[in-house]
């Protein structure tokens, strides 16, 4: 079995295991413990172990507010999509030969 290190720590973390964000990969400009690994003193796997279980259970309390989100944002986008598609049929009913509106054919 291989060390806990601060690499499997960020990667739980991006991978929303701690309840604190969603899964989604998180850009660093300074991973996990390279200011440990500078100095020669890298980050001891227990501590790296004991720091996932803190994240995790700080967390773990953190309402989830993005289901909601996501829900209300794709009744939005369908709302969108049929307001644009009786619109467009409209402008179609109404179209003149060259394709410019013209009002109602006699």
């Amino acid at each position: 079995m291989t060390a806990f290190n601060p690499t499997q720590l960020k990667a739980a973390i991006d991978r929303g295991e701690t309840g604190d964000k969603v899964s989604a990969p998180d850009p660093a400009a300074v991973p996990l413990g390279t200011d440990e690994e500078a100095s020669g003193t890298p980050i001891p796997p227990q501590a790296a172990e004991r720091a996932l279980r803190q994240e995790s259970e700080a967390g773990a309390d953190v309402p989830r507010k993005t289901s909601a989100r996501r829900v209300w944002f794709a009744l939005a986008a369908v709302a969108f999509l049929v307001i644009a598609a009786i619109a467009w049929s409209a402008a179609q009913a109404y179209a003149g030969p060259w394709g410019f509106l013209a009002g109602p054919a006699t």
